[in-house]
């Protein structure tokens, strides 16, 4: 029992507000020095999880890209695109985020976006782009508001639609519990055919709330007394 004082590292650790790195990384060497591991067995150890886990590394390959791209310009870039475009509002076009990241998911594409490779240098500039093209500067509140709900757009898109592919793990992994468990034959795909109205439910639902966030920051601006629609084009022209 003594082992799962690592646990209590880990809950220690975070009600702190620790760096979550280092939080799991003394948790998991503590854990190990507590089962009687010598620390050459806990270095092994953290060296063989690394070595069978290479995939959930692969992202920080995708940052120093990320990075030039920023550097160069792509968000001032995605801001002025999307500002050419009148009718799409904030909301409008976090809802086809949603419905583009839904369904390519669904169709196993799970990496084709991300916090990292689209919503932080895309999405979200695009985002506030269509705010500001229509209100003028941003509160940095707004801003931090709008970009949340562009993490909820690829968040609720992926989660929801890839339970939609029937070689998705997570499916893979209820069939062959429940099938060594309870003696049945389940297949893949009748788990993903009744991900579907599940799927249609998210998006339902979670569009309705990116559509209400255009109503929301017209009744915040109108009441702020900020500026319309026009006076907001006009200033954002002005600035550049």
């Amino acid at each position: 029992m003594i082992v799962l004082l690592g646990v209590l590292v880990v809950i220690l650790g975070f009600a702190t507000r620790r760096n979550p790195l280092l939080v799991v990384g003394v948790a998991g060497i503590a854990t190990g020095l507590l089962g009687k591991l010598s620390p050459q067995e806990v270095l092994a150890a953290f060296g063989d999880g690394f070595a069978s886990s290479r995939s959930v590394t692969i992202f920080v390959i995708t940052l120093p890209v990320i990075g030039l791209l920023e550097r160069h310009g792509l968000q001032e870039q995605a801001r002025t695109l999307i500002g050419k475009l009148a009718k799409l509002t904030t909301g409008r076009f976090l809802a086809l985020y949603l419905a583009l990241r839904q369904l390519t998911a669904a169709f196993g594409l799970t990496s084709v976006g991300g916090p990292a490779q689209s919503v932080r240098p895309m999405v979200a500039p695009m985002a506030e782009g269509a705010a500001e093209r229509r209100y003028g500067p941003l509160p940095e509140k707004v801003r931090e508001r709008i970009r949340s709900y562009s993490a909820s757009s690829d968040t609720v898109g992926l989660f929801f639609g890839e339970d939609c592919f029937l070689a998705i793990g997570s499916i893979l992994l209820i069939t062959g519990f429940v099938n060594s468990t309870y003696h049945t034959h389940l297949e893949p795909l009748q788990l993903a055919l009744w991900a579907i109205p599940t799927a249609v439910c998210a998006f339902l639902i979670h569009g309705f709330r990116l559509l209400r966030l255009d109503r929301s920051l017209e009744s915040q601006f109108a009441a702020s007394g900020g500026p319309s629609a026009a006076e907001g084009s006009r200033t954002v022209e002005e600035a550049k």
